[in-house]
């Protein structure tokens, strides 16, 4: 199985821009999709985006098209969230996530590994 630390969260201003890391171990990091979920205070995960295995594609959500860049570097085991024109709304526990193999990566039920998340807070 595979290991998942997030960083880079923090208190911005609305307009501003994070970066979030996603460092994997344990396992083969170029075998897995990986996937960045976020859940507020009171609500459901949501699904921010995700990158196949070798960087070929990436999918977002439209809350976050435009704004959010996922990128990944398989030599350094490491997947990242570059989060640009940050909203309020954008406040949330962000999560990295990981499979092997993916059936609907806009699910969380595809995806057996998870980071602890890190908290991105948008103050307007």
């Amino acid at each position: 199985q595979v290991q998942l630390v997030e960083s880079g969260g923090g208190l911005v201003q609305a307009g501003d821009s994070l970066r979030l890391s996603c460092a994997a171990s344990g396992r083969t990091f170029s075998d897995y999709v990986m996937g960045w979920f976020r859940r507020a205070p009171g609500k459901d995960f949501d699904f921010v985006g995700a990158i196949t295995r070798t960087a070929v594609a990436t999918s977002y959500a439209d809350s976050v098209t435009g704004r959010f860049t996922i990128a990944r570097d398989n030599a350094r085991n490491t997947v990242f969230l570059q989060m640009n024109n940050l909203r309020p709304e954008d406040t949330a526990i962000y999560y990295c996530a990981a499979a092997q193999s993916v059936d609907d990566f806009k699910q969380t039920r595809s995806y057996p590994y998870w980071g602890q998340g890190t908290q991105v807070t948008v103050s307007s």
